[in-house]
């Protein structure tokens, strides 16, 4: 009987945490809500399109994200002796069960939906549905 005991609340544990594993590299189990961990200031570690690495192309956007779904994408770069400032305002909402982002910009252009591959407090990493192209993104 005691063993019994000791194994049903290891099972149950062990079921709980199986089925909080929500995306592909985790985690597997957060005190946060999702919203609560996109809340943050994101900038953009490392980025792979079509098996390349394209960091530079995205080093220089900066992602800010309320818990209630505002977002706003800034970028600084220098092309050609020509210094470019991008920012736009939007939203972001969670679609498809949560696995997925949806950003909605008033600059069309960056409108985009990702697939959410990995949630943490201070990482975030993304693959754009469509595309070949693969973010990594840490908190400021």
């Amino acid at each position: 009987m005691k063993l019994k005991n000791a194994i049903l609340p290891i099972f149950g544990i062990t079921l709980l945490a199986t089925s909080c594993e929500k995306y592909d590299e985790g985690p597997l189990i957060s005190l946060k809500s999702k919203e609560e961990r996109l809340a943050n200031t994101w900038v953009i570690n490392s980025a792979m399109e079509n098996d390349q690495d394209a960091t530079n192309d995205y080093d220089h956007y900066e992602l800010f994200m309320t818990a209630d779904g505002d977002a706003e994408l800034d970028a600084n770069y220098i092309f050609l002796d020509q210094e470019f400032d991008i920012e736009t305002n939007g939203t972001w909402d969670l679609m498809n069960n949560d696995e997925q982002i949806v950003f909605d910009y008033e600059d069309d252009d960056f409108d985009k939906t990702y697939q959410i591959l990995k949630l943490t407090e201070d990482e975030l990493k993304l693959r754009e549905v469509g595309e070949d192209l693969e973010l990594t993104l840490n908190t400021k």
